[in-house]
């Protein structure tokens, strides 16, 4: 039941979460932003400032399905953001950015994760079939469920260093909206707070991930002692 008890506390913490920032962004959709910028227009010239020429800006599908693919240079923008001349338009074009800058210079938590994508990958395939399997088997053959947990460790790891790497984003994103005039003294602390409510879905998701591979971690030391 422990185990249940968990994943049911973070859901709902990821329910709440997810819905004030849906709330948040559709109150600061309505607001308009300086210069009528659209998010393409602002995603480009943050991009230009930067001295950034060769990441394409392309609209996506979905709600909230923005986001920055380094292998193929895109900042992927969903459709109200592209299109949209709002605060919530702007914080996500110029986070999204953020991560383009990071790149762009080598950001060393953004080239950490990068590293982990390809083993994550694979772990988060099998991760959930070989603890299940390690479970059922733990007093014959209790190492397979130490090969799952440390498997599910690398994605704890990955969410764990995810953290910073928007963060950094954020922080790089408002501090180009308030000295590019885009943001005013009215609208940048919502801004702010529409990429606090971001952020604070990672948080989640790596508290999750973290209370989760605790317990996977005393179930496997329970039996040891």
């Amino acid at each position: 039941m422990s185990i249940w008890i968990i994943f049911g506390i973070f859901m709902l913490l990821s329910w709440i979460v997810g819905a004030q920032l849906k709330s948040k962004f559709r109150e600061y959709s309505k607001i308009p932003v300086n210069f009528g910028m659209t998010g393409r227009e602002i995603a480009l010239k943050m991009l230009s400032d930067n001295g950034i020429y060769d990441v394409k800006v392309e609209s996506v599908e979905g709600e909230l399905t923005d986001h920055y693919n380094p292998l193929k240079k895109t900042i992927n923008l969903s459709h109200d953001v592209f299109h949209g001349n709002s605060v919530a338009a702007a914080a996500v074009a110029a986070h999204e950015c953020g991560h383009a800058v990071q790149h762009a210079t080598a950001y060393h938590w953004l080239q950490m994760r990068s590293t982990l994508v390809p083993f994550v990958s694979f772990s988060s395939k099998w991760v959930q079939w070989v603890l299940l399997a390690g479970i059922l088997m733990l007093n014959v053959f209790p190492q397979l469920l130490l090969l799952g947990i440390i498997m599910f460790a690398m994605t704890t790891v990955f969410s764990l260093i995810t953290l910073p790497v928007e963060i950094d984003a954020s922080q790089r994103a408002l501090a180009w909206l308030s000295v590019s005039n885009v943001t005013t003294q009215s609208t940048h602390p919502k801004a702010q707070e529409a990429l606090r409510w971001a952020a604070y879905t990672y948080v989640v998701a790596a508290l999750s991930s973290l209370a989760t591979l605790l317990y996977y971690l005393s179930i496997y030391l329970g039996k040891r002692d």
